[in-house]
């Protein structure tokens, strides 16, 4: 079972879209997805219009179980774990916890049900964010086009070695640094795009081309619509179901990359064919 989770420090950089088009992508492709929002803002249920009678902090806290929490079937193969505003008092509750940091790990530990787990983190080093990270074994770093998200991703990054150093024994690769909201021709973007690139710990790992501006994508968050069911010929759905090629293609939790132009074969063929299932 792969385990991904979409984390940045800085908010309003498509973290949650980005999760919601991974997991809808990989399960629009046959994958068993089950998409979890530990986010306290409950972006992941807003987007979808999900109504959940459970949510995560009640599987956090142990007051319901996995089969309570999940709303099955909100798309094909996909299955979801939303976040209510309650959220944020949830940390407080969770304090007194002996190995809060993998609460959510260890409530998941025995879960076979799914090929992928998705989580959309909190834009916050906090405890739930460290949940995610010590249950994830590969990482999304979405990354919008202004220097403050660049210091966001660095600031991930940060945090990703120190559960690295406190927890040696997991496993917590970068899969993709993901720019999104491109504009080609801007210098926001181009300085953003060329301060990634450059940057050693990042460079390395630059999803490109990206996720460019699109106001289809806008439209169908509004909508409660994935890009593919809103607008399925935009450059948000193409570049979209690039990713999902990739991600489909690669395996960093084994230490396996592609090399850039091995990347872009394999995103150009199975781009076409999630566009075509989605």
């Amino acid at each position: 079972m792969r385990k991904l989770a979409v984390v940045n420090m800085k908010g309003g950089v498509g973290k949650t879209t980005t999760a919601i088009h991974i997991a809808a992508g990989l399960s629009a492709r046959g994958s068993r997805v089950l998409l979890i929002d530990a986010d306290p803002q409950g972006n992941v249920g807003h987007t979808l219009s999900l109504h959940p009678s459970h949510t995560f902090e009640e599987l956090m806290t142990g007051d319901a179980s996995l089969d309570d929490v999940a709303l099955r079937a909100v798309r094909r193969d996909l299955d979801v774990i939303a976040s209510t505003p309650v959220g944020f008092s949830l940390e407080r509750r969770l304090a007194g916890e002996t190995q809060r940091e993998t609460i959510l790990a260890r409530r998941l530990r025995d879960q076979q049900d799914y090929d992928v787990i998705v989580i959309d983190s909190s834009p916050a080093m906090n405890l739930l964010t460290y949940n995610a990270l010590l249950f994830a074994e590969e990482l999304v770093i979405p990354v919008s086009m202004d220097l403050m998200a660049v210091i966001g991703a660095r600031q991930t990054l940060s945090g990703v070695q120190q559960v690295r150093d406190l927890w040696p024994e997991r496993t917590l690769n970068v899969l993709a640094v993901l720019p999104t909201f491109i504009h080609s021709g801007t210098y926001g973007t181009r300085a953003t795009l060329e301060a990634l690139e450059q940057d050693t710990a990042m460079g390395a790992h630059v999803f490109r081309p990206g996720i460019r501006q699109c106001i289809d994508l806008n439209y169908a968050t509004a909508s409660h619509q994935t890009i593919w069911e809103y607008a399925p010929r935009s450059r948000a759905a193409e570049d979209y179901a690039e990713l999902i090629g990739f991600i489909q293609h690669s395996d960093s939790a084994h230490g396996e990359h592609y090399a850039t132009h091995e990347r872009t074969a394999a995103q150009s063929s199975a781009s076409a064919q999630v566009q075509a299932e989605v």
